[in-house]
């Protein structure tokens, strides 16, 4: 069987079989034994196109986490299983800043929204806060010991918010790196949690199925809130409404509810999902929530109405989402490595970027809105332009 040429391989060639006449031999070539010269990596090579425009191969294992610069249209920071993270440059290959000192998984990156400092938080039980123009570690925060889950910036200051896998929330002042407050309660891991928009209170959710509420000055527990109104199963992720007055909670079980934040009343439940909800979040332009699950479907609601606006089917779970900007549209990251757009208003997957080998573990979008990086199992972190979708 001969080989048709591609017009990629005409310009190397230089030379161009036009006819049967032309061919002077055939070998038979099983594509399987052709080398890939794009990848280095054996670890990390895609049988699909790679659509990406830019990769970052620095980390030697998996990443877990990325966060981009809210100011910097080109800064990006990774984070992953090989107890490291990075800054570096969307489009400058040969520039990356190691963010050494953690001495487990960096699990959670994130720039405070002045895009002054760096927050990344490690199981190793450690936060460390870094100078972003000086590249210089601040200080390190440190907890009771327990592996960092996530980290939060309060909306307005130099406050980070950080849950931990032994159950307690811890808050710190940055700049001087000191502990504020400690909120105690839940009875197992805290696996989400924010500031409300407005930065007056503290909403966290916890593997013990129960979301709190809390006075992020006193430490207070206002509310918590459990029971048959609520989830059966560990929470996993939260967003919470731009006006501050609704918690939306996903779980294992494959419910989302909604919560008053005032009151800690459940006031709605979204039942459509089978599996377990993976990521959520709340649409800056709109009353909109979006979710997604491992039952392979992401799903945009009217939380006015509570009600059910699109479902959309993806080829497998999806582990991880976000909105761009007040733009209509939102990508996802799955299982399967793919990263698709979506159109919120009808529904259409308008691309889908492949590159990715292995499972998407974050998702994050430049502040130009230009580009979204996503990072994966796989060891990389890939860049897509997203110019289009504005």
């Amino acid at each position: 069987m001969s080989r048709s040429t591609t017009p990629d391989e005409e310009d190397d060639q230089g030379e161009v079989f036009l006819d049967e006449s032309d061919i002077i031999d055939e070998v038979p070539i099983d594509d399987e034994d052709l080398p890939d010269a794009d990848e280095e990596d054996d670890d990390i090579v895609s049988d699909e196109a790679d659509d990406s425009v830019h990769t970052f191969t620095g980390h030697t294992g998996e990443l877990y986490t990325v966060a981009c610069s809210p100011n910097d249209a080109g800064l990006v920071a990774t984070g992953g299983g090989d107890d490291k993270g990075f800054l570096w440059m969307i489009g400058q290959g040969d520039w990356a800043f190691e963010l050494q000192g953690h001495t487990d998984s960096v699990s959670s990156l994130a720039f405070s929204n002045d895009g002054q400092l760096l927050a990344s938080g490690s199981l190793d039980g450690f936060v460390q806060i870094w100078d972003v123009s000086s590249r210089n570690i601040i200080g390190t925060l440190e907890g009771s010991g327990g592996g960092i889950e996530w980290v939060k910036w309060h909306p307005r200051g130099h406050l980070v918010l950080g849950g931990s896998e032994d159950a307690n929330v811890w808050m710190w002042n940055a700049d001087k790196c000191t502990n504020l407050n400690v909120f105690s309660g839940h009875s197992s891991s805290v696996t989400c949690g924010d500031f409300t928009p407005d930065g007056k209170t503290i909403c966290t959710g916890s593997d013990d199925a129960t979301l709190r509420i809390w006075n992020p000055r006193t430490g207070v527990n206002i509310h918590v809130i459990r029971g048959h109104q609520y989830h059966t199963e560990g929470l996993t992720c939260m967003a919470i409404s731009t006006d501050s007055t609704l918690a939306i909670s996903g779980a294992k079980d494959g419910s989302v509810h909604i919560v008053n934040i005032p009151s800690g009343k459940v006031v709605s439940s979204l039942p459509s999902h089978t599996d377990s909800i993976e990521c959520l979040g709340m649409s800056a332009s709109s009353p909109w929530v979006a979710t997604g699950s491992m039952d392979k479907k992401l799903i945009i609601w009217d939380l006015q109405h509570s009600s059910q606006r699109i479902t959309c089917d993806h080829e497998d779970g999806v582990t991880c989402l976000t909105w761009l900007g007040t733009s209509r549209f939102l990508a996802t990251g799955c299982v399967d490595g793919k990263v698709h757009m979506w159109d919120s208003l009808s529904g259409d997957c308008v691309r889908t970027f492949s590159g990715h080998s292995d499972a998407i573990q974050s998702l994050s979008i430049s502040a130009s809105k230009d580009f979204l990086v996503s990072v994966s199992l796989d060891g990389t972190a890939r860049v897509f332009e997203i110019a289009e979708f504005q």
